[in-house]
């Protein structure tokens, strides 16, 4: 296994493929806390939350960053994919809960911050989610990626941060980097949390009440029936989110999927892929379209995958 990748990023880069859900009212954090995996009764003003949203089973129908704006104000960061049946779907659990759900997004900037620009903003090697206001807006911190600190800016609509752009090429390819996958239409309704690394990542509350999911969630953590994990790799061809991921001792049952990917500034490809922990030490893996029913996959038509570390350490199941 190859060592982390590192390499200087400096700017500032807006983001359109985010939005915004925004929850209002007396229960907002109380609803939100019955709905996702983290713990947003406790949320603090000075603290913002990795979290999913799951169905029944356990798979996750959305990923946020969410924080309070103010007491009674929370904002969830997801991509603009999943946005609208995400919010859908909320809005249907409301019931009598005092909180009104809409899609904020042309309401707010989204910027990302790497290095000197996530530094000035959040302080210098700030602990992920940690928050800050800034007048009207409010920076988070970030997992590093790349070796470089990451904020994620959000204030109105028209302003933007101060700092030199950087190309949206080179933020995709940091947050790839950073292990931390942002869920997409493509790979919806595929995952458990922990599949993502999501409980390593401060994203799953394992002391709080029930939500959708909950108890599948636990025992994949408690009763050691967690068999994927989500890893990053290194491919010299495109990849895209959706694609399977392949050995060569088995052609016809993928391994796992691409999560998350993006060209990668000194050549080739990065991606995070979910997959079997078990193929995670395999030198023959390989991407490749979705099957249909009873194909096999062609290793020669297939991308050749090189497994990356992590950038963090897992929690051990317990």
């Amino acid at each position: 296994m190859t060592q982390p990748k590192t390499l200087p990023l400096n700017g500032i880069t807006p983001i359109s493929h985010l939005g915004v859900i925004r929850a209002v009212g007396a229960d907002a954090a109380s609803f939100l806390h019955g709905q996702l995996s983290n713990d947003f009764a406790l949320l603090k003003f000075d603290q913002a939350r990795l979290a999913a949203f799951c169905t029944a089973k356990g798979r996750m129908l959305a990923s946020f960053i969410g924080f309070r704006r103010s007491a009674d104000e929370i904002v969830l960061i997801c991509d603009r994919s999943l946005l609208a049946p995400t919010l859908k779907r909320l809005s249907m659990f409301v019931l009598r809960a005092q909180c009104k759900l809409s899609d904020a997004t042309a309401d707010f900037a989204l910027y990302g911050l790497t290095g000197q620009a996530a530094e000035q903003l959040v302080g210098k090697n700030a602990a992920a989610w940690t928050l800050k206001q800034q007048g009207d807006a409010h920076v988070l911190a970030l997992y590093p990626g790349a070796g470089n600190q990451r904020a994620l800016w959000m204030g109105p609509a028209g302003q933007a941060p101060e700092g030199q752009l950087l190309s949206e090429d080179l933020w995709q390819w940091s947050e790839v980097q950073s292990g931390v996958a942002t869920l997409s239409a493509p790979v919806v309704d595929a995952f458990v949390p922990q599949m993502l690394n999501y409980e390593s990542l401060g994203g799953v509350n394992f002391k709080k009440g029930c939500y959708p999911g909950q108890e599948v969630v636990a025992r994949s953590q408690f009763r050691g029936t967690l068999k994927r994990r989500a890893y990053l790799v290194h491919a010299e061809q495109a990849l895209s989110v959706g694609q399977e991921v392949f050995s060569a001792e088995d052609l016809e049952q993928a391994t796992g999927s691409v999560v998350q990917a993006a060209a990668a500034p000194q050549g080739g490809w990065d991606a995070i892929v979910s997959m079997q922990i078990a193929s995670a030490s395999r030198d023959d893996l390989f991407a490749h379209a979705a099957l249909a029913e009873g194909q096999s996959a062609d290793a020669g038509k297939g991308i050749a995958l090189q497994v990356l570390p992590l950038p963090y350490e897992l929690l051990a199941d317990i």
